[in-house]
This record gives structure tokens, C-alpha cells and sequence, in this order.
């Protein structure tokens, strides 16, 4: 099971690179022009938002999997997500992303990256608010797995907002500053 977790981290991986914009929500199309993300849709119901900023610490605790696992808020949504620091981006599982009142429609499916196990797809997002531990960011780039992801993961694009990520021991330290 680990290795497809590990097959999965690389595509998403691959996939960044192929898309991640240089800050502007814009992703490269096959064709090399740019294009707003504008695929998934978020239920305006479900959105909240908050300004709060927290500069505290949030410790993981290592599970016997020998993964961390972090109980994130996606709009408002709890999500268990366990973190890929190797991920490029926040992954979702379908079930997941229809919980966090996000659709799309599958022809908006396509690839995005390959990984030890073969082809990669899904649709990129953006979130408009992720919160872990009392610490909240906006708008993080996102991608939704539509099949074959067992859970979510928390990847660089919501890891990289923050102050910083050390692990020592058993212990992931996840702060704000």
C-alpha cells in the first residue's frame, strides 16, 4: 500500500511541474499558452472565510504507518490528509473534494503527471482556504483525484505558506511563524 502512496507522490510531482504557475493561479496548457483555473467549482454555500493568522506551532505525531497525518479544514470541511512533503501540490480523493462542496465534470478530467504505476489524472483547483492547526491560507493550488487516490494529500503548495515544517523523531512540527 505504501508504495502506492509513493507511485502517486511522484505523478503529483511530475504534475507540478508540468503546472504549477509562478504565482499568478494560471496553469500551462498542453498547447504551452496560459489559462486561469476555472474548472472546479466551489458551492458558494460552502465557502467561509478568515482573515485569522497564526503564528503558533502544530505537532504531528508520527502513526505506525510511519506517516504524519494532519486533520486539515478545506473550506470549512474537516479532511484527513496525510502530509507528502514530496507533493507539489494538496491532492484530494473525489470523496473528499465533493465534501468540501467542490464538483467538476469529468470531462474536465485529464493528465497530469505520471507516476511509478502509470498515468496520472485529475483536475487542478485552487482552495479558497485550507486551516491546520490554527494556522489558515488562502487560495492554495490544489488537484483533484478523481480515482485511485486512497486519501488525501498535503503537499508543498499549502507547506510552503507556512513558517516552516521539521520533523524530529516521531514528531512533525508544523509553524506558523
Amino acid at each position: 500500500m505504501l508504495g502506492k502512496y509513493v507511485a502517486f507522490a511522484i505523478g503529483v510531482c511530475g504534475f507540478a511541474l508540468l503546472i504549477v504557475p509562478s504565482g499568478d493561479n494560471q496553469f500551462a496548457t498542453e498547447s504551452g499558452q496560459e489559462r486561469e483555473v476555472m474548472s472546479v467549482h466551489v458551492d458558494p454555500a460552502r465557502q467561509q472565510s478568515s482573515n485569522a493568522w497564526y503564528s503558533g506551532d502544530h505537532t504531528l505525531q508520527r502513526e505506525m504507518d510511519g506517516h504524519f497525518y494532519a486533520n486539515a479544514y478545506v473550506s470549512g470541511t474537516p479532511i484527513r490528509m496525510m502530509v507528502d512533503t514530496g507533493a507539489s501540490v494538496i491532492a484530494l480523493t473525489a470523496n473528499d473534494a465533493s465534501a468540501a462542496g467542490l464538483y467538476w465534470d469529468n470531462s474536465e478530467v485529464r493528465h497530469i503527471g505520471s507516476g511509478a504505476s502509470g498515468a496520472v489524472y485529475g483536475v487542478p483547483t485552487n482552495l479558497a482556504e485550507v486551516e491546520i492547526g490554527g494556522m489558515v491560507r488562502h487560495n492554495v493550488d490544489a488537484v483533484i483525484i478523481p480515482d485511485g487516490l486512497e486519501i488525501s494529500l498535503l503537499g508543498q503548495s499549502y507547506l510552503a505558506q507556512i513558517g516552516s515544517v521539521e520533523i524530529n523523531g516521531s514528531q512533525m512540527v508544523m509553524s506558523g511563524n
